[in-house]
């Protein structure tokens, strides 16, 4: 089974519909050991045809519109956060602290791009506030790769020793990953058939009048919910005051949304008069993180009938490892996908965060698909993704062994023989915004008539207030 056909069996879609799916192939695009390239082209693929079912059902079109993935967009898009600059400065990178490290018996990766997680690692290292990169290399060479990664995370810090596939197979949550639908959907209740009011004019926006709460961080989860603000869908990423974003981060994946902040624990009154009229509540902190401002799926529908919640986490909401924090970096390390990638006895990494990008993807096709579902028979839905599945499907194989066509309409094949690396190019786009101007990857969710690019740029983080458009 292709990768696209098998991602769309695992949304539900119908298999007729791959049809309208055609893939421009570029053999440079994320070069790996791994197939990440056809891991992304399906995550993408799916998303775009999700998007154009949802739009062909409200515009009462006779079918559902064409769907083109090109390598080259998706390639682009999955390194998005290293396409962008603002004003010609290219973004921050990883932080001094976030990368491999020797220990006594083998390798560790550490994330501390965020004050209080450097200063939780360096806590657990005793070290010093001001500690240096060299005084965590001596440190962790004298400790062994375990070690680390259980002191560091009882400390609240991120550490995960590296592995190779077969010692993550031994894992409990390994085996518990690997049981788990790509994408995990269900319903909560009865709640009646969703009624859309009808697309007209153009371009076409599956997800035009819908209103998205945004709770989520870093990448996986905003990648989602760009793609919905792309969609059409009005999109408000509320933030605590106290957890600072990276302005960078926040910049690359605040296209099409608007920006706010909002203490749950002191201004419930406001975030549920937001969750009265919203359509979609996406979240992307830790599992069980949210649920005491009740943010379950069942509490949310209790008090919201008819709503999706979509959910996406590193490790999954369940399992030994369920509870804890994670990154599309620290994931590749633990699933084996750092070892394969490596050379020399020294870990690798994927071409792009894969993992972030794939599930986010994934992730947006999940509540389309949901929507479409619902405007047939109702029902409250929730969605889930986690990076370490969409790991297992990689590292299990996302071959494209019997051809991209399986599925497909042959006529709508075109392979492109890219050669090399993938010049971005045609896929970047210059914006002004109120960050000055940006050059940024455009989306690579395709179809016939829809949107090429967002409607607005993204704006300072918190500078939106806490209402809907």
């Amino acid at each position: 089974m292709t990768g696209i056909k098998f991602a769309w069996s695992e949304l539900g879609g119908d298999p007729a519909l791959l049809a309208r799916v055609s893939t421009v192939v570029r053999e440079g695009a994320l070069p790996a050991r791994l197939p990440v390239r056809e891991l992304a082209r399906a995550c993408v693929g799916v998303c775009a045809l999700a998007g154009a079912e949802l739009a062909a059902r409200r515009a009462g079109l006779p079918e559902v519109p064409g769907v083109r993935v090109d390598d080259a967009a998706v390639a682009t898009a999955f390194a998005s956060e290293r396409q962008l600059l603002v004003d010609g400065r290219a973004p921050v990178a990883f932080a001094p602290l976030s990368r491999f490290w020797r220990t006594a018996d083998g390798w560790v990766r550490t994330h501390a791009n965020y004050p209080h997680h450097r200063a939780r690692l360096l806590g657990a290292l005793a070290l010093p506030e001001d500690a240096d990169a060299a005084a965590v290399e001596a440190s962790l060479a004298e400790r062994s790769a375990l070690e680390v990664e259980d002191t560091v995370y009882a400390a609240g810090g991120l550490a995960v020793a590296s592995r190779t596939p077969e010692e993550w197979a031994a894992q409990e949550q390994a085996a518990l990953i690997a049981a788990r639908p790509l994408v995990e959907r269900g319903r909560s209740d009865e709640a009646r058939a969703r009624t859309f009011a009808p697309l007209e004019g153009g371009p076409l926006l599956p997800a035009a009048g819908l209103r998205v709460l945004d709770l989520t961080r870093v990448l996986a989860g905003p990648v989602a919910t760009r793609t919905l603000a792309l969609l059409g869908a009005d999109v408000l990423r509320v933030d605590a005051p106290h957890l600072p974003e990276l302005p960078d981060q926040h910049a690359d994946t605040g296209f099409g949304k608007r920006s706010t902040l909002l203490d749950l624990t002191t201004d419930r009154r406001t975030f549920e008069e937001l969750l009265a009229a919203a359509d979609v509540v996406v979240t992307g902190y830790r599992p069980g993180a949210l649920d005491r401002f009740g943010l379950s799926p069942e509490a949310l529908a209790e008090r919201r009938p008819g709503l999706v919640v979509a959910q996406v986490s590193a490790w999954g909401a369940y399992g030994p490892w369920g509870g804890r924090r994670g990154f599309d970096s620290l994931v590749q390390v633990a699933t084996g996908i750092a070892t394969v990638e490596g050379s020399a006895g020294r870990p690798g990494a994927l071409p792009a965060q894969a993992l972030d990008h794939g599930t986010g993807y994934l992730l947006a096709a999940a509540v389309l698909r949901a929507l479409t579902e619902q405007s047939y028979d109702g029902g409250s839905r929730f969605v889930r993704s986690a990076l370490a599945r969409t790991a297992a499907w990689l590292t299990e194989g996302v071959r494209m062994d019997e051809g991209e066509g399986k599925g497909m309409a042959k006529a709508q094949e075109r392979q492109v023989s890219g050669g090399g690396s993938v010049d971005p190019g045609r896929r970047l786009a210059e914006t002004d915004s109120p960050l000055g101007l940006l050059r940024h990857a455009l989306a690579p969710v395709s179809f016939d008539g829809g949107p090429g690019d967002w409607a607005r740029p993204p704006g300072p983080w918190g500078a939106d207030p806490a209402r809907w458009l």
